[in-house]
């Protein structure tokens, strides 16, 4: 594959948010088609303050960007520079976005195809574990001036390119290439730099259609790669096509992790009802099996409903179910394969007394409607029947915080109580804020419960209890 032009670019910031940080440093490598390399680089003013472990970092103090300039001075300058440029950097929606904003700001609408080093030396080299350019450097012998300064680590993914290219073979690096370049087929609705933007990390994304008609919500632990399978697929899967028509706009929401995505998710979908959404909307009429004890003293399964009853802290539930039908559906189902009384269950009735079920009938019961097993034996044997349906008992004596850290600066907290999703915190006033405002009696969620008991079972999240107000 031949570009006219390659631009290896690399940036110094005072932080990590494109949006709210700034960039102290540019360094460019630009590579015309017959490979003459041009380096050009300068200092930003970035008009905050540097956070001292950043002026640590990369050497750059607030008092050498003082007299630097602006980026709007420079940003003519380098807009003509990056025009028509492949755009290569290593980890490139850092870099890409931090200048797509810088850009912007400045009054200029900057757009470019974008290859990403690290997921080029990923592709070329999935044997290896490893691929920041401190890897890259030892891996492949490149020679950097310094770490941490623009111009030296844009040279340095020049260096790397050159070796690639004469030591691969052509068709290797060209499919490489073809691959992490390919864009998908945007619908016609969207602006064709829409995903530029969108993180390739943990979240939640939201489709739009015309008037800001929800049409569906999903998650995924890689937004961007998620996203743009709609489109990749969108002749193959009938939903998908659907989708790529009515598409007007799309939303995404990053979160720490996984866990919190899927409880966004959920919370999201019961809210907004989008209709490509079917399996978690669909809440219903929840209800569950409770064992109560009839005026014979007899236990027997009661149908009750989340409407009537807090599932939250209730004991001795089983099943959760969307409807009424469901319920007694499953527990015919259970009745059948542990030969359980459909008479004694509550499920059919009995013409007179001392008739047995027709069950019996069928050799499908063990006769405890005729006397032939006793009330105990078939209570027993109808606890251990819905053993594995029962509702878990809420373990902690109120509200706790899950706490995921995805590792790279973004932890949030995501409070539960009686299994049921409060919101999730990403300060500490945040978390007793959502507190003090919980309703007395949140809705209980079947698909929450379940996202939470795996997650708790799974032990894999750090548990704070949250008995008393700060």
């Amino acid at each position: 594959m031949n570009f006219d032009k390659l631009a290896f670019i690399d940036l110094e910031t005072t932080g990590a948010n494109p949006v709210s940080d700034r960039i102290t440093e540019i360094g460019l490598v630009e590579v015309d088609a017959s490979g003459k390399a041009t380096h050009w680089s300068s200092l930003v003013n970035p008009e905050v303050a540097i956070p001292a472990f950043i002026q640590s970092l990369t050497g750059i103090s607030n008092d050498m960007v003082s007299r630097a300039p602006a980026f709007a001075e420079l940003a003519r300058e380098l807009f003509e520079r990056l025009q028509g440029a492949l755009f290569i950097a290593h980890n490139a929606r850092f870099d890409y976005g931090f200048l797509r904003n810088a850009f912007s700001a400045a009054g200029f609408a900057f757009r470019a195809d974008v290859l990403c080093t690290v997921k080029l030396s990923r592709k070329l080299f999935p044997e290896h574990k490893r691929h920041n350019l401190d890897s890259l450097i030892t891996r492949h012998g490149l020679q950097p001036d310094a770490r941490h300064r623009a111009l030296a680590d844009a040279d340095v993914l020049w260096q790397l390119w050159q070796k690639l290219r004469t030591e691969l073979p052509s068709e290797t690096l060209s499919s490489a290439l073809t691959t992490l370049l390919q864009r998908p087929s945007l619908p016609p609705y969207l602006a064709a730099d829409v995903l530029d933007d969108c993180p390739d990390t943990p979240g939640v994304y939201l489709f739009y259609g015309e008037n800001n008609l929800p049409l569906y919500v999903g998650k995924s632990v890689r937004l961007r790669q998620r996203v743009m399978s709609h489109f990749n697929s969108d002749h193959k899967l009938y939903k998908d096509m659907r989708l790529s028509q009515q598409l007007h706009r799309i939303e995404w929401r990053e979160t720490a992790g996984e866990i919190g995505a899927l409880l966004l998710e959920a919370q999201l979908v019961k809210d907004l009802q989008p209709i490509h959404n079917r399996t978690l909307r669909r809440q219903g009429d929840l209800c569950a099996w409770r064992l109560k004890e009839d005026a014979r003293g007899h236990t027997i399964p009661v149908l009750t409903f989340a409407s009537e009853q807090d599932f939250g802290n209730a004991q001795r539930l089983y099943g959760l179910f969307s409807s009424k039908r469901k319920a007694e559906s499953a527990l015919r189902e259970l009745a059948e394969t542990h030969q359980l009384c459909l008479v004694q269950l509550g499920l059919e009735g009995r013409s007179q007394p001392g008739k047995p079920c027709f069950g019996w009938q069928l050799k499908r019961c063990k006769g405890v409607c005729v006397g032939r097993e006793s009330a105990s034996f078939h209570r027993a044997r109808l606890e251990a029947a819905l053993s594995r349906l029962q509702v878990a008992i809420w373990p902690y004596q109120g509200a706790i915080g899950l706490i995921e850290d995805n590792g790279a600066g973004r932890a949030e907290v995501h409070l539960v109580n009686n299994w049921c999703y409060l919101g999730t915190a990403r300060s500490e006033d945040q978390v007793w804020q959502l507190l003090n405002e919980a309703p007395q009696r949140p809705a209980f969620d079947r698909d929450t419960y379940k996202i939470l008991s795996k997650a708790l079972m799974s032990k894999t999240l750090q548990v704070r209890e949250l008995r008393n107000t700060p």
